[in-house]
């Protein structure tokens, strides 16, 4: 069995040192490679420098840094080999940043070009050379622009391996939770989403719901009780194929 795993939290470049990132450490991905290690998976990891590292000798790491890089490495893995299982557990910045501006430099884009604002601070990024953007002002605008959804390629490259989705949300009912982790399921092909509340993760604690295609919800109060639920539900349906 082969399987592929992302892990940790990319991060988006603003210039040369400056970056926006999240507070993924990628110690579940760490904890669900470990655990798929045990019965000799073979597994490609696909994660951070800053990440944690799973340990394991058939463990191969690829390392990224950005959402794109992400795309790249995870189209070039899935195209050159085929994958039992999918589970993809980083944290994908939904933004990357555009373009950047001093408010002084906003102001006067907003008045040459008050129809087509965006356009104007991207001109105004695009003239810039440094590498890292002047600290001398008091106010930087920072331009996002919506990344691409990487977990919804996934199914489109491989339409046959096992995909296991993960759905964050913060302090929200239990309901709506699964609610929003259902509609995750259907709209990405996916064979299971792992709902979990960042309120209800401290440590090692790590309280999630993994719901299946028959929306059939199974719970686990730790990182390591997650891995291995995940790994237990994924090999039953793959000895049912």
């Amino acid at each position: 069995m082969r399987i592929l795993i992302t892990s940790g939290g990319t991060s988006e470049k603003i210039d040369d040192v400056r970056a926006i990132t999240n507070h993924s450490s990628g110690k579940l991905g760490k904890a669900i490679a470990e655990s798929f290690a045990k019965s000799d998976v073979m597994i490609d990891i696909i994660t951070t420098r800053h990440a944690v590292k799973p340990e394991g000798k058939n463990i191969q790491h690829y390392y990224i840094e950005s959402t794109a890089d992400l795309e790249k490495t995870l189209k070039d893995l899935m195209t050159a080999n085929t994958y039992d299982a999918v589970i993809h557990s980083m944290a994908v910045s939904d933004f990357t940043p555009e373009s950047s501006t001093t408010l002084k430099d906003l102001e006067s884009a907003i008045a040459t070009q008050p129809a087509d604002l965006p356009k104007a601070l991207v001109d105004i990024a695009n003239e810039r050379t440094e590498k890292k953007i002047s600290s001398d002002t008091d106010h930087l605008v920072i331009v996002l622009k919506k990344n691409p959804k990487i977990i919804s390629l996934i199914k489109k490259l491989q339409p046959e391996t096992i995909l296991v989705g993960f759905k964050l949300l913060v302090d929200v009912p239990m309901i709506e939770l699964l609610n929003v982790a259902k509609k995750s399921l259907e709209k990405n092909h996916a064979d299971f989403i792992l709902a979990n509340d960042l309120a209800e993760i401290r440590g090692e604690k790590h309280h999630g719901y993994l719901i299946n295609k028959q929306q059939k919800v199974k719970e686990a109060h730790t990182k390591s009780e997650i891995a291995d639920l995940i790994k237990s539900e994924v090999m039953k349906l793959e000895e049912a194929k």
